[in-house]
């Protein structure tokens, strides 16, 4: 739509307008649309839908089969007012093919791989919206997100993509665990929360599921293939009344995670994207070499001395790295928050508001916020530590993952990696070759050529990467 680590055992996944074209603030526009507070003029990453129906029989030739308009999917009135209120005016080439599947009637499961910030999120719920029987106040469809941060994000999509819906009566519920306060029975159609406190509140009865119709999973490869958080996935599942709809999305599903998906959404509609086509090509990929630790944090100290950066975040493997990078970088003066597992509940939620305001720039985080957070104004994304699997080996996934969080829907933004050893290069060398981009190395030397590098990869319309044979 046109709209706007590592993987530790104990941390589970979770544009400012200038003046001139010359400014880094132009360069910082975010792919949400002027109503969502993003820039004028979307530039949608090239890519092939490739579409696998369950029902071969489906016709190429009839109309729903790919929708090029929203008034071709015939949406009830209030969301289509809500669409064009939003800005929305023809669906992004993922919405294209997903939302005729889904909308179908009787309704169909669906496995959805789309890149980050092309409009997913806004496919399943407008599957959702469109479904609700609003005349009854019942819980009739479930989300569930890794985090609480992205549980609590698609809630915001949802609640602005229906408000046109409130006056009939349309409510969103927040299923995410606040020790503060007593869970509460679920009021509202729709229910949005993480796994656990979703299967906790449906074995206590606090969710009705007599009539829940959808399920939908987003970062759905993430939470299948976590132990605790695929079982809690499987409860839930279980727990609900067979024919319910089976919607999964994610940007990436290893192939041993699809064979599951398939299994947990029997006769699905698939829509995948080739690897190779995963890179956001918005994303311009820098490293710099690094002696050891205490030189990577000294690079990094020097490289936000640079430049104003309108928001990025530093991503790093483990909990006291977050901790000690943040108490030396707020003592340099720089405002930053930290984001672990170790933090819970309003704690969690008052550190990212302080991040989403813009109040502090800089957020170090684990792989907690890996995944499917959209914050406008990030335009670089820092791997201070290079994603890795728990056998040591390159974490792929993660690494898209994380750099997706910059370049929404196309637009400019910057990876910066830090190796300090032959391992760490090794990895990042191989998570290159196989998304088939060749980084760019910064020469820590001449820290003057570094900054000017930098503003002209900002200064781009798109930073795109090179990924030809070389």
């Amino acid at each position: 739509m046109s709209t706007a680590a590592d993987k530790p055992a104990a941390d589970p996944p979770v544009e400012e307008k200038g003046a001139t074209k010359d400014t880094v603030a132009d360069a910082q526009k975010d792919g949400a649309t002027e109503f969502m507070s993003g820039s004028f003029g979307l530039d949608e990453p090239e890519f092939d839908v490739n579409v696998k129906l369950a029902d071969l029989q489906e016709d190429p030739n009839n109309p729903l089969y790919s929708a090029k308009t929203f008034e071709d999917l015939h949406l009830r009135d209030e969301i289509q007012r809500g669409l064009n209120a939003m800005g929305f005016v023809k669906p992004s080439k993922i919405q294209e093919r997903a939302l005729p599947l889904l909308l179908k009637d009787p309704a169909q499961n669906l496995i959805g791989q789309s890149q980050s910030g092309t409009g997913k999120t806004a496919a399943f719920v407008l599957n959702i919206l469109s479904r609700v029987d609003l005349s009854s106040p019942k819980p009739q469809a479930i989300v569930l997100g890794p985090t609480r941060e992205l549980a609590k994000q698609i809630a915001g999509v949802a609640r602005v993509m229906g408000v046109f819906l409130e006056e009939k009566g349309l409510k969103i519920f927040e299923a995410v665990r606040d020790t503060s306060t007593p869970t509460k029975p679920a009021e509202g159609q729709v229910v949005i929360g993480t796994p656990g406190t979703v299967v906790d509140m449906l074995r206590k009865n606090l969710i009705d599921k007599r009539n829940i119709k959808v399920l939908t999973l987003d970062e759905a490869d993430n939470m299948l293939d976590m132990q605790g958080m695929g079982d809690q996935c499987k409860r839930v599942k279980n727990i609900l009344l067979p024919n319910t709809q089976i919607v999964l999305f994610s940007a990436t599903f290893p192939p041993q995670v699809l064979e599951f998906a398939n299994i947990f959404a029997p006769k699905a509609n698939s829509i995948t994207l080739e690897v190779d086509k995963l890179t956001v090509k918005g994303i311009k990929q820098m490293y710099l070499d690094c002696q050891n630790d205490e030189e990577k944090y000294s690079a990094l100290v020097k490289f936000y001395g640079l430049m104003t950066i309108a928001s990025s975040i530093i991503f790093v493997k483990r909990r006291d790295t977050a901790a000690i990078i943040e108490k030396r970088m707020t003592e340099e003066g720089h405002t930053v928050a930290s984001l672990t597992g170790a933090l819970e509940g309003e704690a969690r939620d008052k550190v990212f508001a302080r991040f989403r305001s813009g109040e502090a720039k800089v957020l170090i985080t684990t792989n907690v916020l890996a995944r499917g957070i959209d914050v406008q104004t990030v335009t670089m994304v820092i791997n201070y530590d290079i994603p890795e699997c728990v056998d040591g080996t390159p974490d792929y996934e993660t690494y898209l993952h994380r750099i997706g969080r910059t370049g929404r829907f196309g637009k400019t933004g910057a990876a910066l990696s830090f190796v300090h050893d032959r391992k760490s290069w090794q990895a990042l060398m191989a998570i290159c070759k196989h998304f088939g981009v060749e980084p760019t190395k910064l020469d820590t030397s001449d820290w003057d050529d570094v900054e000017k590098l930098l503003k002209n990869i900002m200064r781009n319309a798109r930073a795109a990467v090179d990924i030809s044979d070389k």
